[in-house]
Formats: C-alpha cells, structure tokens, sequence
C-alpha cells in the first residue's frame, strides 16, 4: 500500500546463482527497501526452515506490476520480506491481508506515513487484515468506524509477526523452496 493506492508485489525463485532482479519503475527507496528485504531474508533462511544454500542456487525476481508508475518509498519493506519469505519456504500468503511498513536489516519494523490512506485503500481493495507498523496504532484513529469494523488491524514491531500473520501455516505437504541439484 501506497498513500491511498495498493501496490502489488510478484516475487519468484528461478534457478541462479543468488542475483537480485528488480521490475516495475521503482525509485531508489523502494530498492532498498527490496535490498534490505533480501538481506533479512537471507539472515533468517535457518529460521524458515531453508538452507543456506537457497541464494546460492536461486536467483530472485521481484516484480511490482503497473510499471508504467513510478512507485518509491520505504513502505513496502515488510510487503517485499514477506514475498520473499513466501517464495523461500513455499507457504503463500493470505489473499486477504494488506501490510505496510518500512524495515531495518534486523527486521524491526518502522513506522511510515499515511497510514490512514493505506488503511483505507486496503479495505477498498477487499483486505480483511491489515498489518501496520505498532508505532502507527494511535493513526488508526482517524480511519471511520465504519470501516475498523470490516478489518482486523494487526500491529507489529518485526518482520517475524509479519510473516507469522501474512503466511499460510506449513503442512507436512509443505516443502521449503529446495535449491536445485547443481549439474555435473
């Protein structure tokens, strides 16, 4: 979510050798921003249940689609690190769930601007969740009633709540992203 806009992120894993492509008109913020992402990505790839090895044998994609619009800003950090933890462990995410917020390398999750728009254009575009940066709770106060009463805010202060709320649990079915066999 952007101002009064929702922005839509594609993330995918191709087979590679660990390289960042980045699509969609972004700004220089928004790069880092997706920087920042990979980077705690790669940090918590134990945690996830991948190996190490995940970027060292896959290349990642990350796409925000309406490339004709310039896009920029730190919101979409916990947006771009839940893509990727998605596509790193194979488990999507909600289709009902809109988030924002800028992210360190720690992934602590900073407090960003309109956050009122942003709720608002989340219900618009049919989000029953909306996963905010803790330090913006006391802006969900100028969001009407009306609307609060359609969502589920969920405040959180690091990128692990983020991906504990916006994923889909792991199933025994489930496999982590696995990095393919490299040819002999």
């Amino acid at each position: 979510m952007v101002g009064g806009d929702v922005l839509f992120i594609e993330a995918t894993a191709i087979p590679g050798r660990g390289r960042l492509t980045l699509t969609g008109k972004l700004g220089e913020v928004m790069q880092e921003s997706a920087q920042a992402a990979v980077t705690y990505a790669r940090s918590r790839a134990e945690s996830l249940g991948v190996g190490n090895s995940f970027f060292d044998h896959n290349d990642v994609h990350i796409h925000v689609p309406a490339g004709a619009v310039p896009k920029d800003g730190p919101s979409a950090g916990v947006t771009l690190a839940t893509a990727l933890a998605s596509i790193m462990t194979g488990r999507p995410i909600y289709k009902d769930i809109a988030m924002t917020g800028e992210i360190t390398l720690r992934g602590e999750v900073l407090p960003v601007g309109a956050v009122r728009d942003k709720v608002l254009a989340a219900h618009r575009a049919g989000s029953k969740r909306v996963i905010i940066p803790k330090e913006n709770i006391n802006d969900i106060a100028d969001v009407p009633e009306e609307v609060l009463r359609d969502l589920e805010i969920i405040p959180v202060e690091h990128v692990d709540e983020v991906i504990k709320a916006a994923l889909h649990p792991r199933t025994e079915d489930d496999k982590p992203a696995a990095a393919p066999t490299p040819a002999k």
